[in-house]
């Protein structure tokens, strides 16, 4: 674990004593080519990273793969290259992961590279109980579409020193996305934890008859999710005001669903194979859709929202508000 770092640029510097840099990560090992894996190494490539990926699938890859990316499926096949970073995007399931590490660390005894997991939701400390080098494992949180989405989140792992973290965190931003350092291990990250306990609620709602999935995505579209934009989720308050809000708290926050479970309905249409887009139907119908047509347009629709709210950002200007606290890494 790490202390709040509010006082310092970089996390890990005690007073004058500045610890050498590190240099910058420029190898990177993807473990896994599904779609996050695969959009995550166009991202790496197409920044001049050298990049590798570690696939069974390897030899069905070669027509799929980013210009200048090789692929194997034994970690032996990369002869004498020793990757500074290999980010594991094994299925969500730890002893699927700690098979990964465990090829990862056999391949490499000495110093190895970072390795990170690609987890959206495991338990960073469970993951790291088999590692012979817990203090080189970070957790690398990527959103979908991964090759757009602006944002990703660099979270320590339990033993981890935090300018690991910023060594981590300076190549993604290196790839042109912004990274939330994340100096102390937590179960889903920063955006998941606040993003499930909306959506936690919005399930309850929908099973209660209070409301359906096209009203809660609705006002979503048109109320929260704008104002986010702009103001984000803090800064909003702020300007309507605390003392409402607190006032508010009062009466809401004892009557939301806190119960601790997952959703029921959900487990039961995951269960049913309503998983959504690539089963053709979820909460909504998707039959005729073309998944991958889909996830283009989503992808093209998100760029080109982050380019105009980049535009107003700069507009805003030195008219924005500062905060009174310092982010953590920033």
């Amino acid at each position: 674990m790490h202390e709040d770092s509010g006082d310092k640029t970089r996390s890990g510097e005690r007073g004058n004593v500045r610890p050498a840099a590190a240099p910058a990560i420029r190898t990177v090992l993807i473990c896994g080519y599904g779609v996050m894996g695969r959009g995550v190494a166009s991202t790496f490539a197409a920044a001049g990273f050298r990049t590798r990926i570690f696939s069974r699938r390897a030899d069905s890859l070669v027509a799929d793969l980013p210009r200048g990316v090789k692929a194997v499926s034994r970690l032996e096949q990369l002869d004498d290259e020793v990757p500074e970073l290999a980010i594991e995007f094994a299925p969500e399931d730890v002893e699927a992961k700690q098979v990964v590490y465990r090829q990862l660390e056999e391949a490499y005894p000495g110093a190895g590279p970072i390795i990170a997991t690609g987890t959206s939701g495991l338990d960073l400390v469970q993951l790291a109980s088999t590692l012979t080098r817990p203090e080189r494992f970070v957790g690398m949180h990527y959103f979908m579409p991964a090759d757009s989405s602006p944002l990703v989140e660099v979270m320590s792992g339990p033993q981890s020193p935090a300018a690991l973290v910023d060594r981590v965190a300076d190549a993604v931003e290196a790839t042109g996305k912004d990274a939330l350092r994340l100096y102390k291990p937590t179960i889903g990250f920063l955006v998941n934890r606040l993003q499930h306990a909306i959506l936690h609620e919005a399930y309850y709602l929908i099973e209660a008859g209070v409301a359906s999935a096209a009203d809660i995505d609705h006002a979503a579209r048109r109320l929260l999710a704008p104002r986010m934009c702009l103001n984000g989720l803090i800064q909003q308050k702020d300007i309507s005001g605390l003392k409402i809000h607190a006032d508010a708290q009062r009466s809401i926050v004892p009557a939301l669903f806190h119960n601790g479970v997952p959703n029921p309905m959900l487990q039961a249409m995951v269960a049913r194979g309503q998983t959504g887009l690539n089963a053709g139907k979820g909460f909504y119908d998707w039959a005729g859709t073309d998944p991958e047509r889909e996830r283009v347009r989503v992808s093209r629709a998100l760029t080109a929202l982050l380019a105009f709210l980049d535009t107003l950002d700069s507009e805003a200007g030195s008219g924005a508000a500062r905060s009174t606290s310092t982010p953590r890494g920033a």
